[in-house]
């Protein structure tokens, strides 16, 4: 037996001594050193035409490691921290808290109960973004939690970072306000259902799901077009707190560019801003604007109770012209005006209970009753997509729902008509360069998305 193989059996009987009284601490570094631990290398003269004539050599050379037995000494002394994330729950206590992460640590659990800081994790709304350092032993060295800024006007730029640490015997919670970052994300499905429980299923923020809405309200009636089989993709800005993506209502920020195929059809659009106006708009691939001086809808997300028509009024029990058209919603639903212009009132009327009387353009006007709350005064400017209300039932109605009105010059249209016949916005002929630009890079993002749609489609 040969030096080397003597001193590798050897070194192989400390690392056994070594795994028996340190189980734990054993890692695939030891692999790594043992793979280097002894090589022998032979070189041997190349073969030419001529090879046999030529003399050969060959040599061999032991390579030494350092003190194995010493470096398994050293990692054993070091003890390693545990990091774990996990969103604050409504029945979350600090103890709770603490052995769901995985710490048992109640000298740290006291601390979350009384300081007034680290109170916050355990308070107020649940979702908080929780990240916890602890050892082995359960010993917590940090905690850290985000959650919306405090300042409302912040909560769509920044959110709140409260840190929780250890340093020495002392524990010490500082709050900070830090900015939030944005990160292009891509998503796509299938209407099985309704838009909404689509965009649930592909995981898809509600306020993206809005924004889908709105982009293709001048082209789609989802109230009444959408089929099942409809597919969708997006690409749009995620945003994150310290590189975690938030949870919180405001986690989504815009919708970049996107394509809806409805019943064989295919729509797209990109989202572009003026750097000269500074202002942002949904255009076609084209450069034709997607938006028109009036949505096609007042909700989003909702469903046409009573059309424009003859019907039998639920309440009067005759039959009489519906001037308007009804949108069955919860209470509280946000109601958006459809175009810009100025609340020409907003009040109590009669059977209309809480209404908002909203003149555009062209003595056009807009009408939004049986509101459960007002948010906008006489006289108020209002931009296209703005709330103005939530849907109620005051005045003359059976169940919440919202009556919305369209008149010209005093007349009553079907609002659904006047919205496809609308003037759409033009992109200013400085800007079509730029534009073209972007629409190129979002056609390639948009590709990506349907690809990834069509994997899980072809998975199911």
């Amino acid at each position: 037996m040969t030096d080397w193989t003597k001193e590798l059996k050897q070194v192989l009987g400390h690392a056994e001594a070594f795994a028996a009284r340190h189980p734990r601490a054993l890692t695939g570094s030891l692999v790594g050193l043992l793979s280097c631990f002894a090589v022998t290398a032979f070189g041997v003269a190349p073969l030419a035409p001529d090879a046999q004539d030529l003399p050969q050599t060959t040599i061999a050379e032991a390579v030494r490691s350092h003190d194995l037995s010493a470096q398994l000494a050293d990692l054993a002394e070091h003890e390693v921290a545990l990091s774990r994330n996990d969103l604050t729950r409504s029945s979350d206590t600090a103890d709770s808290l603490l052995k769901r992460m995985g710490a048992f640590d109640p000298e740290f659990a006291a601390f979350l109960r009384t300081d007034p800081h680290a109170r916050r994790v355990l308070q107020g709304r649940a979702g908080k973004l929780i990240q916890v350092n602890a050892l082995p032993s359960g010993r917590v060295e940090s905690l850290i939690a985000r959650f919306p800024a405090d300042r409302p006007e912040l909560q769509s730029t920044h959110f709140s970072r409260l840190r929780i640490e250890r340093s020495g015997s002392r524990i010490a919670a500082i709050l900070e306000t830090a900015p939030l970052q944005s990160q292009v994300r891509l998503a796509s499905g299938t209407i099985r259902s309704s838009l909404w429980a689509a965009t649930d299923d592909a995981r898809i923020p509600d306020a993206i799901a809005s924004q889908i809405a709105e982009m293709f309200s001048g082209d789609i009636d989802f109230h009444r077009e959408l089929r099942k089989g409809d597919r969708f993709s997006v690409v749009y800005e995620g945003l994150t707190a310290d590189g975690e993506p938030i949870t919180w209502d405001g986690g989504a920020g815009k919708v970049l560019a996107g394509e809806f195929v409805n019943n064989g059809r295919s729509y797209s659009a990109v989202w572009f801003r003026d750097s000269v106006t500074g202002k942002g708009n949904f255009y076609t691939m084209d450069g034709q604007s997607k938006r028109r001086a009036f949505l096609a809808s007042p909700l989003p997300f909702s469903r046409v109770t009573s059309g424009f028509s003859m019907r039998m009024h639920p309440i009067l029990q005759t039959w009489r012209a519906h001037l308007g058209v009804d949108y069955g919603a919860p209470t509280g639903t946000a109601v958006q005006t459809v175009g810009d212009g100025v609340v020409e009132s907003a009040g109590w009327q009669n059977g209309f209970g809480n209404v908002v009387h909203v003149r555009h353009s062209n003595d056009r006007v807009t009408v939004y009753a049986h509101l459960s709350r007002i948010d906008v005064k006489k006289g108020q400017r209002v931009e296209q997509g703005q709330k103005i209300g939530a849907v109620g039932a005051t005045g003359w109605a059976t169940g919440p729902h919202l009556h919305f009105e369209f008149r010209v010059k005093g007349a009553h249209q079907d609002p659904r008509v006047i919205a496809r016949a609308s003037e759409s916005l033009t992109l200013p002929g400085y800007a079509k360069g730029q534009f073209q630009q972007a629409a190129l890079a979002a056609r390639t993002q948009i590709d990506v998305a349907r690809s990834l749609g069509q994997g899980v489609s072809d998975a199911d």
